[in-house]
């Protein structure tokens, strides 16, 4: 009997406890917040935006005169064929040009390789920056959303922006009174700096175009712009 009793006082003092600890644990409080909505307005992203945007012309203005090189080359070899086939001149005249129409067509083909590699390294440099900037400013979200929370007395943030593996919303539904995205959005720009007048827009170089060859056309609509997810247009 006395076994018995003990068990049960085991038991109770047991439930006790656990009735304890759940006592002491705060209350549940969820806010919601829009992380993409957020990182879409920040002026940073703006600021960050309008950078990929002349660096990417300034790739384009150096492409088009890579392009304009090859052109140049490739109607110097476009002679050079022509005197070597020109029955009017000399034997030593049209091997010179033959010689010459050669070596302007290896020219051409490094310079086409150039181009090709440089359009690869722009837009993997362009790339990187992108994912390099959005980590940074995602991290930098991040605190910012948990500072707002903890001002509140939040238990769990919860990020309704993007949907999930099996594509439905991670956030079916929430009172929006419970949403910190505007109040986020609110502190994290009050520190946007002045916007600075705007410059009269120049039109854009129009690509040169390719020379009528023998040799391997150059890549004239070749871009190097590369598109920005997750930043503002």
């Amino acid at each position: 009997m006395n076994r018995k009793l003990q068990s049960v006082f085991t038991l109770l003092a047991f439930a006790a406890g656990a009735l304890g600890l759940c006592a002491q644990a705060p209350a549940l409080k969820i806010v919601t917040v829009d992380m993409e909505k957020i990182f879409e307005n920040h002026f940073k992203t703006e600021e960050q935006s309008a950078k990929l945007r002349d660096a990417e012309q300034q790739a384009q203005t150096e492409l088009e005169g890579m392009v304009k090189e090859i052109n140049q080359v490739g109607e110097q070899y476009k002679e050079a064929v022509d005197q070597s086939k020109n029955t009017l001149l000399t034997a030593d005249a049209r091997s010179k040009a033959e010689g010459d129409s050669q070596k302007m067509l290896e020219d051409i083909q490094r310079r086409q390789n150039d181009l090709q590699q440089f359009r690869v390294n722009t837009q993997r440099s362009l790339q990187q920056r992108i994912q390099n900037f959005r980590s940074l400013l995602l991290d930098e979200i991040s605190k910012k959303v948990t500072e707002i929370a903890q001002r509140k007395g939040a238990t769990l943030v919860v990020d309704k922006s993007g949907p999930t593996a099996i594509g439905v919303p991670t956030l079916i539904y929430a009172d929006p009174s419970y949403d910190i995205t505007d109040e986020v959005m609110a502190e994290i720009n009050k520190d946007r700096p002045p916007t600075p007048p705007a410059t009269p827009a120049t039109a854009p170089a129009t690509a040169p175009a390719a020379a009528t060859t023998g040799a391997p056309a150059p890549a004239t609509t070749a871009n190097p712009t590369v598109s920005v997810p997750g930043l503002a247009k």
